[in-house]
């Protein structure tokens, strides 16, 4: 994995949320979608960097964040605005509508 995505810890996530805005891939190395999806989050990722950061929890290994935020079903992504959820997005999508998405909260 490039550097354009984070993985999270526990630990790191509430730091890593805290300001600006930050999509957070929730995600499991099981789940076929989230696989798929790693490459659009990467090329995302480097579209926008300096505007939103990027990161990725495993859900698996975190359930307590998981559940803190709701996450039924992956692939999850979750954009927070200063630690505050801004916008959710569930399943797979193209690169092209995964942007236009995200550009609407720039």
């Amino acid at each position: 994995m490039a550097n354009n995505v984070q993985e999270l810890t526990r630990n790191e996530f509430d730091g890593f949320i805290k300001e600006g805005l930050t999509l957070v891939d929730f995600f499991a190395d099981w789940c076929m979608p989230c696989i798929m999806m790693g490459p659009v989050i990467e090329e995302l990722g480097g579209k926008f960097t300096g505007k939103i950061k990027f990161g990725k929890i495993n859900v698996d290994d975190n359930n307590d964040i998981a559940g803190r935020f709701r996450v039924a079903s992956i692939p999850n992504f979750i954009l927070f605005k200063n630690g505050q959820v801004l916008d959710r997005f569930v399943g797979a999508m193209p690169v092209e509508d995964f942007e236009e998405k995200l550009k609407e909260h720039l």
